[in-house]
């Protein structure tokens, strides 16, 4: 394999462990949001809220097995999350259920950025199964942008 090619399948590998982090901690911070909703939309948002948390969770185990399938290590400790996403924490249980629909709306888009930004290092490194993932992980995350963003307006 070329230099190029070299350098091409190093940013496709570090971007799929940034991508399995921010898919980590969305699913924990979603999670926290349905255990910790209150107020008239309860109901609504505490399943909505778990449907998208299982949505996010089924994709984690793909992303770290297309990192193996790449012949490189995954993330490995919630410290190795902590140091790669972009999702940051929120530990207020108290939040509205406007501010948490918000910061999952803000977080999706952020994925949905990472996501499109993923697939020209993809593209590079010449692996097609990937490239074709991350066009499906993208339509989920912007569906999930749309439902959380249809809810506040």
């Amino acid at each position: 394999m070329s230099t190029s090619g070299d350098n091409s399948k190093a940013a496709l590998i570090d971007g799929l462990n940034g991508l399995l982090a921010d898919h980590l901690a969305l699913y924990f911070k979603t999670k926290n949001f349905h255990w910790h909703v209150k107020g008239p939309r309860f109901r609504d948002l505490h399943l909505l809220f778990d449907e998208q948390a299982i949505e996010i969770r089924d994709q984690i185990d793909d992303i770290g097995e297309r990192v193996r399938k790449n012949g490189a290590d995954t993330l490995t400790s919630i410290a190795s999350v902590a140091a790669k996403t972009q999702i940051k924490d929120q530990d207020d249980t108290t939040l509205s259920a406007e501010k948490m629909v918000e910061e999952l709306r803000d977080d999706n888009r952020k994925m949905v950025g990472a996501l499109k930004a993923l697939k020209k290092h993809a593209e590079a490194a010449g692996d097609n199964a990937t490239d074709g993932l991350l066009d499906d992980w993208t339509d989920m995350a912007e569906e999930r942008v749309w439902f959380l963003s249809s809810t506040i307006q």
